[in-house]
């Protein structure tokens, strides 16, 4: 079996009969072709995550996770989600024919529900939920208690809640060191932090392996309106902040708590990264750039990582000679009504006979 068990030796250890893999991990490493030559960088990579089995890295962290419900005899899994960890695990519960109910998101995209609920979970939405602090944390210990009574755990993608499963999410940089010896530039998209922690960790977990001589720089990027983590990175400080309400636009990155924000800051500043805050609009741009210039269709949470570097490269933060890579993290259908928005942007017609197609058509190439 492949999938993440492809790094066994570096994972928490589970029985081969209880290992779960959809074919999760080993995503492309896609060098630039424009974005990169345009920005003066000619060793820009894109890691693509968005071509796991459900459409984001959290497939790596469901494998995990229900491998371990598997080998504990766990009857049922409960979970929150913003989207994209939902989906992951209701496709890994439905393999191992487990329910799976999920507390959601307020305002978590249809697309995304629809695709947990495909897969048979329950969506169960509370409002304000992931948007103010104090109704998450409200929600989250009732979650916990009926877990406790229900001889299970809450799965959330964070290392303060499953480290173990978050292990899994660590193989992305397992990955990217076995195929740049000599060491990185990382960018990593957060909300809570766990995705950073993850990959800094596996670095981390990587060198103590290996011995390897290549040094990876793991550096930060938020949404200025989920600014927990990344003004206090690059700050110097050593304490993230709670928001009092999320107010990005970037699904899957609204989170107003401090989750795993005290670890990555930590282990960013070990490994040499810093944090860099973006705007929506200049997400929005760098996904609408990604597809119509490098044919990647992410969600905008994809494209964070890429608005990230754009900052860096402003703030004369970022070495061009060393390789850069930027964390691709979910397909662009999981959000389908901002992809709605980016399709209205090309030419569309309905022409009403061949003579018009050719005369548009003509229009076009000429443009």
């Amino acid at each position: 079996m492949k999938g993440i068990w492809t790094y066994h030796a570096l994972l928490p250890e589970v029985e081969n009969r209880a290992r779960m893999s959809l074919g999760e991990g080993h995503t492309p490493l896609v060098k630039s072709r424009f974005i990169g030559p345009s920005l003066g960088l000619n060793n820009l990579y894109f890691k693509l995550e968005n071509l796991n089995p459900t459409g984001s890295y959290k497939d790596r962290f469901a494998a995990m996770a229900l491998s371990r419900f598997v080998q504990q005899g766990i009857k049922v899994c409960l979970a929150t989600s913003s989207g994209n960890t939902g989906a992951a695990l209701a496709a890994y519960c439905a393999a191992a024919q487990l329910p799976c109910i999920m507390a959601v998101v307020d305002g978590a995209p249809e697309g995304k529900l629809q695709q947990m609920r495909l897969y048979g979970a329950a969506t169960l939405m509370v409002k304000d939920f992931g948007k103010r602090p104090e109704v998450t944390e409200q929600v989250m210990t009732m979650l916990g208690r009926l877990a406790e009574e229900q001889q299970t755990s809450v799965q959330i993608s964070a290392y303060c809640f499953c480290p173990e499963a978050m292990a899994g999410v660590q193989t992305i940089a397992y990955e990217i060191a076995a195929a740049f010896d000599g060491g990185t530039q990382v960018f990593v998209p957060a909300g809570g932090g766990g995705l950073t922690l993850a990959v800094a960790r596996g670095f981390e977990r990587w060198q103590r392996q290996y011995g390897s001589a290549g040094h990876h720089v793991v550096h930060c990027v938020q949404p200025m309106g989920n600014d927990t983590i990344v003004s206090a990175l690059a700050g110097g400080e050593m304490h993230p902040t709670a928001v009092p309400q999320s107010t990005t636009a970037i699904s899957g990155l609204q989170v107003p708590n401090v989750l795993d924000g005290f670890e990555v800051i930590a282990a960013c500043r070990r490994s040499g990264g810093t944090g860099f805050g973006v705007q929506d609009e200049q997400v929005w741009e760098c996904q609408d750039w990604l597809a119509k210039k490098e044919g990647i269709f992410c969600e905008p949470a994809g494209a964070v990582a890429l608005a990230g570097v754009r900052r860096a490269l402003a703030a004369g933060a970022l070495d061009p000679d060393r390789p850069i890579v930027c964390l691709i993290t979910g397909h662009g259908f999981k959000d389908v009504q901002r992809a709605s928005v980016m399709a209205s942007t090309s030419a569309n017609a309905y022409l009403a006979n061949e003579k018009e197609l050719k005369n548009y058509i003509i229009q076009l190439i000429n443009k």
